[in-house]
């Protein structure tokens, strides 16, 4: 395709040069959550910043990683995954936040998605409906290892992502308010652990593009614990989620060193 940017060397969207993202790529929604992210990294340096995108590449155990953010949602994450693998990165973690589902998902708890359900509009340009999201095994089993070696609470499973933040939070009030509670309450029974909005589109656009991606969460709340006048407190840090993604691309790059000797 035609490449609109001012400088042809650089990404349109993200404004990424080849060679200046490592093949690991750490990605929140939030572009504040990128300088705290790359304080985990050796000598972090800003790369590009431009419209919700944000990169900062440095260093883990001397290999080079990257953080950039997507924004909200399945279309701004899908141009973020296409652009940074064509600056030659092919590892992806999404790391953000996520509203609980099933009662024992609290507030604090770190969530890792195995797979995602499709009730957004992304995915549908790159596959059937009937292909699923699903992480990619590697990436989830180093998030897992990685939320066990810190101790930290968490739950591995299925999680649903949508475009709509407000139809999840004020179904009631939507023209298809029958649709939305009715599926909500089809995801709850079937064990979904918990409500994003990226993780969709970027194992879709992963399968596609043959690369590998996963997901790590901060349950921020949990709508179901409030409806039933559980404890529910409001949580905004992500540091224990930055920390699961941070360890996991660790995990990941030492293996992948193995496996090249």
């Amino acid at each position: 395709m035609k490449n609109y940017s001012e400088d042809a060397s650089r990404q349109y969207h993200i404004q990424v040069a080849e060679g200046e993202v490592g093949r690991y790529v750490i990605m929140p929604g939030d572009p504040k959550r990128c300088v705290k992210i790359a304080q985990y990294f050796d000598n972090p340096i800003l790369v590009a910043d431009n419209r919700e995108y944000i990169t900062y590449t440095g260093t883990l155990d001397g290999v080079k990683v990257s953080v950039t953010s997507t924004g909200i949602g399945g279309p701004s994450a899908a141009i973020a995954m296409e652009e940074l693998y064509r600056c030659g990165a092919d590892t992806f973690i999404r790391i953000g936040t996520c509203g609980g589902m099933q009662t024992e998902v609290k507030s604090g708890d770190v969530v890792v998605a195995t797979g995602a359900i499709r009730m957004e509009g992304t995915s549908r340009e790159y596959a059937p409906m009937e292909f699923p999201s699903v992480a990619d095994l590697s990436v989830t089993n180093a998030l897992v290892h990685s939320a066990e070696k810190k101790g930290y609470p968490f739950h591995t499973g299925v999680v649903q992502c949508k475009d709509a933040f407000y139809g999840q939070h004020e179904p009631e009030t939507k023209p298809v308010s029958y649709e939305l509670m009715n599926k909500w309450e089809a995801w709850k029974r079937l064990g979904c652990l918990a409500s994003e909005m990226e993780s969709a589109a970027l194992f879709i656009v992963a399968s596609y593009l043959r690369v590998r991606a996963g997901s790590c969460f901060l349950v921020v709340a949990n709508q179901e614990r409030e409806k039933l006048g559980l404890e529910n407190p409001v949580v905004h840090d992500t540091d224990m989620a930055i920390q699961v993604a941070v360890e996991a691309i660790r995990s990941l790059i030492q293996e992948d060193q193995k496996k090249e000797k």
